[in-house]
């Protein structure tokens, strides 16, 4: 702590960049970092791309953020109607109806594949923690095969699940499994071009299934294209094949598209393009918080 730190609370217009950077330091704890070294860019204000601190600098926010802000900050649109619903209803319980959440259910629905029928309101980690709950209930098995190069959030199974360093210290969560995910400029298949990583790929996790027995794998849990690992576009008969071995083993696929989805790579949703589709849609951040769910509307 910053023991030179005045707390007194500065009206509106004497906040400064100093002032708020010692408040943060001083009493706001960030994830995935050590503490004592952050030094955090201070933000005041934003419109569109653009985002600036207190002395007036500007920057343009390469990151939306963390990859959220689909249409830009403060967007005349999204303020009126997020104003307009606080003067109606600021918060409702889940086990109640309401007719903001049916209809964005709805509007949801009507961009999702045929078949799709009910949406789950969650966070986007979340939102993975209950498809991976769904496909052992459904299933009855407890297994769940993730790739390597990959991140799904950073609870407790979602982190399990996460292919990445960070899941390390935090593996508590059982019954997850990772494979290699295609990826010809680092290919782990010592393949020479791209039909052959993904036929190598599939090969790989089809040996995977198998010795990890299949009758015992719930689900397969993808992210459609990889984000956080790096924006690895899939071989085009990847996600075709990844289908195929779900199909076969009766294994359920869940497509992560919290960073791919709504609109992010030109299509609602980014397996779209792979002309393929998942059994559980996790969307989050761009879209709706939620899971949207379509194949088991009987058991659902």
């Amino acid at each position: 702590m910053n023991a030179n730190f005045d707390a007194s609370y500065p009206t509106s217009h004497s906040a400064d960049n100093r002032y708020v950077h010692g408040l943060d330091r001083q009493y706001v704890f960030h994830s995935w970092a050590q503490q004592g070294s952050l030094d955090p860019m201070v933000i005041a204000g934003a419109q569109g791309c653009r985002v600036w601190d207190y002395s007036g600098r500007e920057y343009l926010d390469f990151s939306s953020q963390l990859v959220n802000t689909n249409i830009g900050h403060q967007h005349p649109r999204v303020v009126n109607a997020i104003q307009a619903q606080a003067a109606s209803l600021c918060t409702i319980a889940p086990a109640h109806a309401n007719l903001a959440r049916g209809e964005a259910a709805k509007r949801i629905i009507a961009k999702a594949p045929d078949g799709f029928s009910k949406v789950f309101y969650q966070c986007g980690a979340d939102a993975n923690e209950n498809a991976i709950r769904m496909a052992r209930l459904y299933t009855g098995r407890s297994k769940i095969l993730s790739a390597y190069r990959s991140y799904h959030g950073n609870t407790g199974s979602a982190i399990a699940a996460t292919g990445d360093w960070r899941r390390v210290p935090n593996e508590y969560a059982s019954g997850h499994v990772h494979f290699f995910n295609p990826h010809l400029y680092r290919s782990e298949f010592w393949a020479r071009d791209e039909e052959e990583e993904c036929e190598r790929a599939l090969t790989h996790l089809r040996r995977v299934i198998e010795c990890e027995g299949a009758n015992a794998v719930a689900a397969i849990l993808l992210e459609t294209i990889p984000g956080t690992a790096g924006v690895l576009l899939p071989p085009k008969a990847y996600l075709q094949g990844v289908r195929k071995l779900a199909d076969e083993f009766g294994i359920v696929l869940i497509l992560d598209e919290v960073m791919a989805g709504f609109g992010r790579t030109g299509r609602w949703f980014a397996f779209e393009h792979y002309d393929m589709a998942p059994d559980l849609i996790v969307f989050a951040k761009g879209g709706q918080l939620g899971l949207c769910t379509g194949r088991w509307r009987d058991y659902l």
